[in-house]
């Protein structure tokens, strides 16, 4: 995390780390070094908190009232953690091991028609991992949007996965897409933008996946929701 500097341009930078159970939390740890790095303070000065919509915040501690909050988001699937932020806006972020999965059974019950339809259609060797492809963007998605899959969120219809960002369909300036993780792992990213967004996914030691740094990217998600009111110094104490 050292070696990584903030660049002038707009970009969603993406933590990956390893996840035990324990303490300290590797997430907390993970959005504190965000801070850091990307408010330019000291992370005796940050403070883990809520935004409006229950979007989780990283803010400077002499700033009660978040005017230069941080917007990050988190996710955890089986040993894994992943942070992401970005400070010029809403960013959502989500990941899932690929596994055995009835995909078409779980998109009959929870996806709208047309997402279905091209389930059905994609080749039945890759089909859990366009499911997962599917979930992942509706997850970020929901997240970006600070409401996760509540208001029926699943129904929600996302644009065909792939890189670069991909229009969300009926959400004006909403994209999302899908970094390459490599390995078994589905990693989704969706921002609120209007013009270029960077995409760099950073290797934390230990998580056994090899370091992403993207290209540029032209403007062109099962459920997990943080919810409660909370806000703490930047520690790694507790676990979000």
């Amino acid at each position: 995390m050292g070696q990584l500097t903030a660049s002038g341009r707009d970009t969603a930078y993406v933590w990956v780390g390893r996840d035990t159970g324990g303490q300290p939390d590797p997430a907390a740890e993970l959005l504190c070094q965000a801070g850091r790095l990307l408010l330019d303070r000291p992370m005796g000065e940050l403070v883990l908190t809520h935004g409006p919509g229950g979007r989780p915040v990283v803010r400077a501690s002499d700033d009660p009232a978040g005017s230069v909050g941080l917007p990050v988001s988190v996710s955890r699937t089986a040993g894994l953690v992943v942070v992401a932020a970005r400070r010029a806006g809403a960013i959502g972020v989500d990941v899932e091991r690929v596994r055995p999965l009835p995909a078409l059974a779980l998109a009959r019950r929870w996806f709208p028609p047309a997402e279905l339809t091209w389930l059905a259609d994609r080749p039945e060797a890759g089909r859990a991992v366009d499911f997962l492809r599917l979930w992942t963007a509706k997850e970020a998605v929901g997240k970006a949007l600070g409401q996760g899959l509540r208001g029926g969120g699943l129904r929600r219809e996302m644009p065909p996965p792939g890189q670069p960002w991909q229009p969300v369909p009926g959400a004006e300036a909403l994209w999302v897409g899908h970094p390459e993780l490599g390995g078994d792992l589905v990693l989704a990213v969706a921002v609120h933008a209007t013009g270029q967004v960077d995409v760099e996914v950073v290797q934390r030691p230990g998580h056994g996946v090899a370091a992403v740094r993207s290209a540029s990217v032209e403007r062109t998600s099962l459920p997990v929701v943080v919810r409660g009111n909370w806000s703490s110094r930047c520690s790694t104490r507790g676990r979000l």
